[in-house]
């Protein structure tokens, strides 16, 4: 392995500079911004790195897929799991530089996309490219799954792996992102949760009215409110009538991983200027909460006039954007039907619940699993520390397709740390992050020859 690492080591900034060429092109798939630009010119780049690449399309219309794939010395077959759309940048005004202008500053590299998700691509590939220099190709297979719907919920990739199953045959496969804790230590994340987005919606009069009309005429922001009051107590707990049901119960193995991920909640608090945390909890309870438990979270809400000044108005219609996180086995679809009855049964079925995207499924990978010991020892042997295993992230994304259908045990590792602020403006990756993640995927390669 030396010999790869030195290889790495040596030609990372020329990879960073590919990385810098993906990152000027924007790519949207919210605003549908650069996204038929972007396609190309990742083939072009995948091709350059040995990858034998072609544009796939789903069963139904929306953003393609790049497929790649490298033959390696033996059948055994890695799948990565990546996408190439970006979220959108704004706020501009709190960006220090342009996002789509990549800089290097202090041994960092700032722009739209750069940890999320290209960057883990760019340090995928140059490992790969190192194996191609030093040995001639890979000791097992690659393929890759690049879509460009991640970040608009993937809505058609599901149907796509239904479709492909035998053209993405694999044995394991390694997800979009991951990387180090505050301590620079490791982290490989087994799962991710599911997701639901809803739309609440209530409409009152026919036309917004004069405030002085609310003696009489309902007001379709309090009902909201009211609706929305019902679904959570003042513990936080859901009080949908069955969501808890389904959930799956964790592992004793599951239960002493959480119990030993270093604790780092001063740090978060202090990232996001918090006293405390909901219920105050701490400690354990604080992990496993973050872990192991659904939300339901109000995302946004919309009604009436919230304009400089004031406008003394009863408004005609009320709107919120809520997502719910899930996790295993709990269902979008039966979560779905468990909040339409909550609202009916508590006199809100005059409120309209509106799908804003397909769901997806909770996903998690075992702790028993052969491949969860390869990528951790090669972590261990790449950054000389203990790997944090999390049997799941808080996040979410299609996994279930890839665990599920396709059967792979999945575990997400990178090149992000945890303050990277992907999603945010001044989203960056630390070069050094960069070059071990890189590292850590030729380790995983080398060792999944031998298991």
């Amino acid at each position: 392995m030396q010999q790869i690492y030195e290889y790495i080591d040596q030609h990372w900034q020329e990879a960073v500079e590919d990385l810098k060429r993906l990152c000027r092109q924007p790519s949207i798939s919210a605003q549908n911004v650069g996204m038929a630009e972007m396609v190309p010119l990742l083939v072009r780049m995948m091709q350059e790195y040995g990858i034998s690449t072609r544009v796939l399309t789903g069963p139904s219309a929306g953003y393609p897929l790049i497929y790649g794939e490298l033959e390696g010395e033996t059948p055994i077959t890695l799948l990565f799991y990546n996408h190439y759309d970006v979220q959108p940048p704004e706020p501009l005004e709190l960006w220090t530089s342009p996002p789509f202008e990549p800089t290097e500053y202090e041994g960092n590299l700032r722009a739209r996309g750069v940890s999320d998700n290209k960057g883990d691509i760019v340090a995928r590939l140059l490992a790969l490219k190192a194996y191609q220099k030093v040995h001639g190709r890979p000791p097992v297979s690659v393929k890759f799954i690049i879509e460009g719907e991640e970040e608009i919920g993937s809505p058609n990739i599901a149907a796509f792996i239904d479709s492909n199953q035998d053209l993405l045959k694999a044995d394991a496969c390694i997800w979009e992102c991951g990387g180090v804790n505050w301590r620079d230590e490791p982290v490989i994340s087994l799962g991710l949760k599911g997701i639901l987005c809803v739309q609440l919606e209530v409409r009152g009069a026919s036309k917004d009215v004069h405030s002085s009309m609310a003696t009489i005429v309902p007001n379709p922001a309090w009902r909201l409110v009211w609706a929305l009051a019902s679904l959570k107590d003042v513990e936080d707990n859901i009080r949908i009538e069955g969501f808890y049901d389904k959930i799956m119960p964790p592992s004793r193995r599951e239960i002493d991983a959480i119990d030993a991920i270093p604790l780092d909640e001063d740090e978060t608090k202090e990232s996001l200027g918090l006293e405390r945390f909901i219920r105050d909890v701490t400690g354990y309870d604080y992990k496993s909460r973050h872990i192991l438990e659904p939300t339901c979270n109000i995302c946004g809400i919309d009604s009436g006039y919230i304009g400089t000044g004031f406008k003394t108005v009863l408004p005609c219609m009320a709107s919120a954007k809520l997502d719910f996180r899930l996790v295993p086995d709990q269902r979008p679809d039966d979560v779905i039907a468990k909040l339409r009855k909550h609202l009916d049964d508590h006199g809100f079925s005059d409120v309209v619940i509106a799908p804003l995207i397909e769901g997806e499924n909770p996903a998690r990978t075992s702790l028993d699993s052969p491949f969860v010991r390869v990528v951790s020892d090669a972590a261990r042997e790449v950054y000389g520390l203990e790997p944090v295993i999390v049997p799941s992230m808080a996040g979410s994304g299609p996994m279930y397709s890839f665990t599920g259908t396709l059967g792979l045990p999945t575990a997400l590792i990178g090149i992000m740390y945890p303050g990277s602020s992907p999603h945010a403006p001044n989203e960056h990756i630390r070069l050094s992050d960069f070059i071990l993640g890189s590292k850590h995927v030729a380790a995983v390669l080398k060792r999944m020859a031998s298991v």
